[in-house]
This record gives C-alpha cells, sequence and structure tokens, in this order.
C-alpha cells in the first residue's frame, strides 16, 4: 500500500491549502509540497476546539475510550503506508516504525482502558455532619474535569509515539480536551496520513469535528499563536531545551498564564559502582555502547555520560566501549538540521582541553558516526558545557576518585529524565549513599539497565527537575499523564440530580 499526501492542513474535519508551500525533505524516496501553516488556521482550529469542547468535554468515559480505541484501528488498518511514508521521511528502519506504531496503538488502547475504570478521576465523599456543632458542614464531593482545548507540537524524533496521535495527544483526548497540533515539518506526510486515521474515527464515533485539528509546517509565528491563542488551556511538548524554554515563556507571559508541559531532553547519567565494574566492566562497556548508538542516539533518554572510578576496570570499560563503537557504522539522521547540530556538539567538545578523546570518527552530511570522550570529575564540574545534550551518538566517559567522588558529582547534575546505577549485591551501601541523590535529580532511577526504551505502562515517569522537563510533577508517558489535562472540582451541597454523571 502506497501513499501520497496531498500536503494540506486537517482544521475540524476539513482538509484545507493555503498559498504557501514548503518541500519535505525525506532520507530517500521522493519529496512532496505541504502547506505552510498560517495564525488564520490557527484561529480558527482554537475557535473549533473551544466548540467541541462543550460536547466532547461532557462526553462519558466509555464514549471516549470507544474514540481512543477507533484512532487505534484506523492506525493499524494504514499500517503499511504509514511504515512506507515514515521510513522515506525519517530515514528510520521499517522495524522501528513498526514498533513504534504499535507502541502508539497500544497506549491509545490503555488509555482507553484506563479512563473506563474511573479510578484516575481521584473522586473523593466527604459526608454532611447536619448536626455538627456550631455549625453544621454540608456534602463535599470531588472529581477531576477536562481543562479545555490542547495546544500539542510533534516530535522530530518519533514521528508516531510523540507526535501527532502520539501520548500527549491521546493523554488530552482521553482526559475530554480537545487537540490542535502543530505538525513537525520533519515528517509531515507521517502526520498528514496519522491525521486521516483520527479524521476517520471522528466520523465513525460521530464525535464534534473541532475535537482534533493538524497544521502542517510553518514559520515560527503559527507556533506562537498557538501557545497564546485563548482558547488553548495547556501546551504539550517534546523538544530542544531552546525551543521549549521559548515556548513556556510564551505561555508564561500570557494574559492568562497556561501550564506548559515541555520534555527538552536530557544526559541521562549512569553511575558504575565498583563491585559491578569488577565483575562485569566489559559487559556493561558494551552494554553501553549498544544503548549510545540505538537509533543513531536520536533518544530524550540517550545515556550520554557514565561516572566511573578511575583504576583497571575503568579501563576495562573504556576498552569494550570503544571496541563496541568502532562496529557501528554510520547512521542516518532524522534531519539535515539535526545532523548538523550533532556535529556542532562533537566539535564543543574537541575544542576544550578538558576533555580526552577515546573514539573519535567524522561525519558528514545526513549520517552520524558515534564518538565517545572522557574527562574528570573535577574538570566536569567547572565546563557547565560538557552535561549539555549533544543529541546524537557521543558519549562522555567521567572518571572519579572514590564513591564520594562520585556522590559529590551526582549533586552536581542538574535535573534528568534518568539515571543509572549498574551495581551487585556487594555495592549496596554504596548505592545507598548514591539513590537520594539520584531520585531527586530524575524522574526515573534505573538499577542494571539502559533507560532508551520507555515503558508505556501505570508506574511509569517520563519528566524530571528542570531541564529534563518543565513541570517536575508530570510524565509525558503512562496513564498518569492524563492528569496534566485534568483539573480538581468541588461541588459543595449538590442534589444528586445535578453532579456530574461520574460523580453520581
Amino acid at each position: 500500500m502506497t501513499f501520497t499526501p496531498h500536503g494540506k492542513h486537517l482544521i475540524a474535519g476539513e482538509w484545507v491549502g493555503s498559498d504557501q508551500q514548503f518541500m519535505s525533505e525525506p532520507a530517500h524516496g521522493p519529496a512532496h509540497p505541504f502547506s505552510v501553516g498560517t495564525v488564520d488556521l490557527v484561529n480558527r482550529a482554537c475557535e473549533a476546539a473551544e466548540d467541541a469542547f462543550w460536547s466532547y468535554g461532557y462526553s462519558t468515559r466509555e464514549e471516549r475510550a470507544r474514540f481512543l480505541d477507533t484512532i487505534a484501528d484506523e492506525i493499524e488498518a494504514r499500517a503499511e503506508a504509514i511504515t512506507q511514508i515514515g521510513t522515506q521521511e525519517t530515514g528510520l528502519p521499517e522495524g522501528r516504525l513498526q514498533g513504534e506504531r504499535g507502541r502508539t496503538t497500544g497506549q491509545l488502547r490503555l488509555f482507553a482502558d484506563h479512563i473506563r475504570k474511573g479510578e484516575y478521576l481521584d473522586r473523593r465523599v466527604d459526608a454532611a455532619l447536619p448536626d455538627r456543632k456550631p455549625a453544621a458542614r454540608p456534602e463535599i464531593r470531588l472529581v477531576e474535569r477536562p481543562i479545555g482545548p490542547v495546544a500539542v507540537f510533534g516530535a522530530s524524533n518519533f514521528p508516531l509515539a510523540f507526535s501527532t496521535a502520539g501520548g500527549d495527544t491521546a493523554a488530552a483526548l482521553a482526559a475530554g480536551c480537545p487537540v490542535v497540533v502543530k505538525g513537525h515539518s520533519a515528517h509531515p506526510g507521517t502526520g498528514e496520513i496519522i491525521a486521516e486515521a483520527v479524521a476517520a474515527a471522528i466520523v465513525k464515533c460521530g464525535v464534534h469535528p473541532g475535537v482534533f485539528s493538524l497544521i502542517q509546517g510553518g514559520r515560527r509565528d503559527v507556533g506562537t499563536a498557538l501557545v497564546q491563542h485563548p482558547r488553548i488551556k495547556a501546551v504539550g511538548f517534546t523538544g530542544s531545551l531552546g525551543g521549549g524554554r521559548a515556548l513556556f515563556d510564551l505561555c508564561a507571559q500570557r494574559p492568562e498564564p497556561i501550564p506548559f508541559f515541555g520534555e527538552l531532553g536530557s544526559v541521562n547519567p549512569m553511575f558504575l559502582m565498583p563491585q559491578a565494574m569488577a565483575a562485569r566492566a566489559e559487559e556493561i562497556g558494551a552494554g553501553w555502547a549498544g544503548s549510545l548508538t540505538m537509533g543513531a542516539g536520536q533518544f530524550c533518554t540517550n545515556p550520554g555520560i557514565s561516572v566511573v572510578i578511575d583504576g583497571p576496570e575503568a579501563d576495562r570499560f573504556t576498552s569494550a566501549a570503544k571496541a563496541g563503537l568502532e562496529k557501528v557504522g554510520p547512521q542516518v539522521m532524522l534531519t539535515e538540521g539535526i545532523a548538523k547540530a550533532y556535529r556542532d556538539g562533537k566539535e564543543r567538545f574537541e575544542s576544550r582541553n578538558s576533555v580526552t578523546p577515546v573514539h573519535t570518527t567524522e561525519s558528514s552530511g545526513r549520517e552520524a558516526n558515534p564518538n565517545l570522550y572522557e574527562t574528570t570529575a573535577e574538570a566536569y564540574l567547572q565546563d557547565h558545557a560538557l552535561g549539555e545534550e549533544v543529541f546524537g551518538p557521543l558519549g562522555l566517559i567521567v572518571r572519579v576518585s572514590s564513591v564520594d567522588e562520585m556522590v559529590k558529582l551526582a549533586k552536581g547534575f542538574e535535573g534528568q529524565l534518568t539515571t543509572t546505577i549498574h551495581m551487585d549485591a556487594g555495592d549496596l551501601a554504596d548505592a545507598q549513599k548514591l539513590r537520594p541523590v539520584l531520585e531527586r535529580k530524575a524522574g526515573r532511577v534505573l538499577v542494571n539497565g539502559f533507560p532508551t526504551g520507555v515503558e508505556v505502562v501505570d508506574a511509569m515517569v517520563h519528566g524530571g527537575p528542570y531541564p529534563a522537563s518543565t513541570n517536575f510533577g508530570a510524565t509525558s508517558v503512562g496513564t498518569l499523564s492524563i492528569r496534566r489535562f485534568l483539573r480538581p472540582v468541588s461541588y459543595q451541597g449538590f442534589p444528586e440530580e445535578l453532579l456530574p454523571e461520574d460523580l453520581r
């Protein structure tokens, strides 16, 4: 099954073009023209979303669950075409696109099942106390309610799971919030075919068409207009620190400030304990090389830094990591811009006397080769730039003198999406020193694993203290992500018939 994009925006059930166009930049295959987004389209989509909220925001949980399930069905019905256009645009292999499609439909169905159960509503009831002295107490009930239309920005590195119908969109729709998606120009055709699936589900389920719109491409003013539109009540974003911080500031500067749920990246440090290193330094080094280069290192959970105690075990680990990287050939990156940013990040490391090259390669065009450097704890703490994310297969080994210096270094890290401890049973006392620091620094702490690969489950947290994300109390993955788009409302003294259905 082949798919040829028509290049239009989906605005409240209608495919709409615009005067200006941009060309896609696929890794292989034909380029296609796409309409450029405009501020007028943003206004139309946001007003339609507000209109849709008055029905969709008050629909039943079963109606919304059926809608989510139907979106998943419509995506699967287009499976081959999604893989075809997705691989062309991103350069990702077919297996990766197929797996990501399964993750996307899986989280839609997981959220459908979750809202059917109703536990996410956090329902609370305090009974009336009519005989209480000196004053009676009325009955008070609480339930979580949807906040209104939500803006979602598609991610460059996940054309399915974090884009058009990805985690942010699924969570908002599950909560009862219409969505306006700003598509990512790295994969506009993939965004279009997913939007077709959502549009088909809207028709099948009889949902207000304003519940979902997709605006393609566009200049910076399109994103600005979207986050500042008065109908938008929250924003979901996955992307760079610079771009996310700019949008976060715009949300805060609105006459009505709104929450910005930005996932902005991380270096995801790993801490290697002495006993584990003595027993399996080579195994950990080889595993790190594999995780570091998975998907050309284009994951926000890419473990970019390993912290080791200097000595023979550190040498064994470094040699194994280097050997693993030497086996990895050039990999296609998602866009020309991302590939250039990777080369610039490598140059930043090359320009510093504080780092020593372990394995360096040259990259060109849209391809990336892995690189590895090492430094000391003292040098790392004195050079803030060494802790900035390089999006791609670049790793840094930081050598420390002891576990105590490892703990000191950990305290110097900024907020992270993940941190990892590699340990054996004999490392328990040392790991106990480190754990309180790591849990304060990250949303997810791992033992004896690698953070690439984020399970979509109830207990997952994909977020962390700034700059990993802009809201440390939220997650962009898992069922807890739905609560970002809800707010608690108390109902005092209500007759049963007037209460929302979920509180009766």
